[in-house]
């Protein structure tokens, strides 16, 4: 039997995923129409997939101050 993830586990996702998950998921919340309850839902995942594009670019600012810090 897999264990399934919670719904906004997004830790495997890389940033291209991470940003056109939210994307989506915004213009699901901008479209309207959704219950209070799947909006909810939606903002939980928003935010989620939010975070992890800051880690991923937190990561991208990290590496890139390393390598600039190297000498030639």
């Amino acid at each position: 039997m897999t264990e399934q993830k919670p719904a906004n586990d997004v830790t495997g996702l890389s940033y291209e995923e991470a940003r056109e998950q939210l994307i989506a998921v915004v213009g699901r919340l901008e479209a309207g129409g959704a219950s209070l309850e799947e909006s909810l839902a939606l903002w939980e995942r928003g935010e989620a997939l939010a975070a992890r594009c800051e880690e991923w670019l937190e990561g991208a600012r990290k590496r890139l101050a390393a390598a600039r810090d190297q000498p030639l």
